[in-house]
C-alpha cells in the first residue's frame, strides 16, 4: 500500500475507533439519535479549534453519554478534549474560514466539514432530519452505518471473500502443479495475482466494518481469520517468486491500482516488470522458490534466501542433490536430506491432487 493510501486507511481506522460500539462517545451519539435532536461535536482543544469558536460557555466536566446528549439539545457545537475524557465547551458557534470549499448543503454539515479541514481535528455532525452520523477529518468524510446494516454488509463481504478464496485455492493448486512440471506461463501468474489482490481489498473493507462494529465484531473477526488463513503470505511469496522488479515495490503498485485496471492482464504484466506485449502472456517463466520452500517445516527464511541465491530458481533447487545443498550456507547434511525429502513430498502431493 502506498504511503498516501496507507495514511488514509490509518486515519479512517482511528476515526472509526473513536465512535465504535462500547465507547462512551458512541453511547452518547446513540442517545442523541434516539432523541432526534442532532448535534455538532468537535474533538480536540487545539489552538486552531479555540480560534475558530465563538460564544457558548465553558463546561470542563467529565464526558458521559447523558451529559453529551443533554448538551446536544442546544443549537451550538460541543467541544470535547483530545483524549475524549472531558466536555470543555457547549453551545459554541463554529466560525471556520468560509472560503474553505465544501460540498455539504446543511449549515451544520458545512460548518463541520470546514472545521475539520481547517483544524485537522475530528468533527461529528448528527443530522436531525436524516438521523445519520457523519464523521469529518481533514479531507475525509465517513457516514456511520447502523448496527444491523453493518452486520449485513460484513456478512455479505465475508460471503464474497469466501468465494474468492475458493477460486484462489483452485488457481493455486493449478499453479503448483505447473511449477513442479516447469510449465508455468505468465498468464497463470497473472490470474492468481489478480485474485489475490481482490481478496486483499475485500479483507480491507471487512477490517473497516470490524473497527466500526467494535465490541460487536467478535464473530466477524473469527470468520475473517478462518477464511483468509495464510493467503496474504502466499500472495507476497508468489510476487517474490515471479516479479522481475523489487517485490516490495510491486506490492505497493498493486495496492494502488484501480479495480478496472487490475482486471486488465497487461497492467499486471507491466507492474511485475515484464514487457507489455501480447505474446508476453505465453512466456514460460520459473519460480524462484519462495512459496514452495516456505512449506518445508522449520526451514528458516535465511536458509530459503541462501538456497535461492545459490541455485537461482525452483527447478535448479529440485534438480540439486544433497551434496550441492550442503555447500549452501546454513545447510548441513541433516538439513539437506530433510529438504530433499520434503520437496519430493510436496511434489508428489501436488501431482496426486492435480485439479
Amino acid at each position: 500500500m502506498s504511503n498516501n493510501l496507507e495514511n488514509e486507511e490509518e486515519n479512517l481506522s482511528n476515526l472509526l475507533k473513536l465512535v465504535s460500539p462500547g465507547t462512551i462517545l458512541k453511547q452518547g451519539l446513540e442517545i442523541i439519535l434516539q432523541a432526534g435532536t442532532g448535534a455538532l461535536i468537535v474533538i480536540g482543544d487545539t489552538e486552531e479549534v479555540l480560534k475558530a469558536i465563538d460564544g457558548g460557555f465553558k463546561i470542563d466536566c467529565l464526558l458521559t453519554p447523558n451529559a453529551l446528549a443533554e448538551l446536544a439539545k442546544m443549537d451550538g457545537a460541543i467541544i470535547i478534549s483530545k483524549g475524549i475524557k472531558r466536555i470543555l465547551y457547549a453551545n459554541t458557534q463554529l466560525i471556520p474560514d468560509y472560503l474553505i470549499p465544501t460540498n455539504e448543503r446543511g449549515t451544520r454539515h458545512r460548518a463541520a466539514e470546514r472545521m475539520a479541514k481547517q483544524t485537522g481535528c475530528p468533527v461529528i455532525a448528527i443530522s436531525r432530519a436524516r438521523n445519520t452520523v457523519s464523521l469529518y477529518q481533514e479531507e475525509m468524510k465517513y457516514v456511520l452505518k447502523t448496527l444491523p446494516e453493518l452486520i449485513s454488509r460484513a456478512n455479505q463481504a465475508l460471503q464474497t471473500l469466501e468465494k474468492h478464496r475458493a477460486v484462489f485455492n483452485e488457481i493455486l493448486k493449478e499453479l503448483e502443479v505447473l511449477e513442479f512440471q516447469d510449465e508455468v506461463r505468465l498468464f497463470n501468474v497473472i490470474k492468481i495475482v489478480q485474485r489475490g489482490q481482490m481478496i486483499k481489498r475485500i479483507k480491507r473493507e471487512i477490517d473497516r466494518y470490524i473497527i466500526e462494529l467494535g465490541e460487536e465484531a467478535r464473530l466477524v473477526k473469527m470468520q475473517l481469520k478462518e477464511i483468509v488463513g495464510d493467503t496474504l503470505d502466499e500472495i507476497v511469496q508468489i510476487i517474490q517468486d515471479y516479479a522481475k522488479r523489487d517485490y516490495r515495490k510491486v506490492c505497493l503498485e498493486l495496492e494502488d491500482i484501480e479495480m478496472n485496471r487490475l482486471l486488465e492482464p497487461i497492467n499486471i504484466v507491466r507492474i511485475l516488470g515484464y514487457e507489455t506485449k501480447p505474446e508476453s502472456l505465453d512466456l514460460l517463466i520459473f519460480p524462484r522458490g519462495y512459496r514452495v520452500l516456505s512449506k518445508i517445516p522449520r526451514l528458516p527464511s535465511v536458509v530459503v534466501k541462501n538456497m535461492i541465491k545459490a541455485l537461482g530458481d525452483l527447478p535448479n533447487i529440485l534438480n540439486s542433490n544433497t551434496n550441492q545443498l550442503m555447500e549452501i550456507s546454513e545447510v548441513g547434511e541433516k538439513r539437506a536430506h530433510i529438504i530433499k525429502r520434503e520437496l519430493k513430498r510436496l511434489k508428489d502431493k501436488a501431482l496426486i491432487e492435480k485439479p
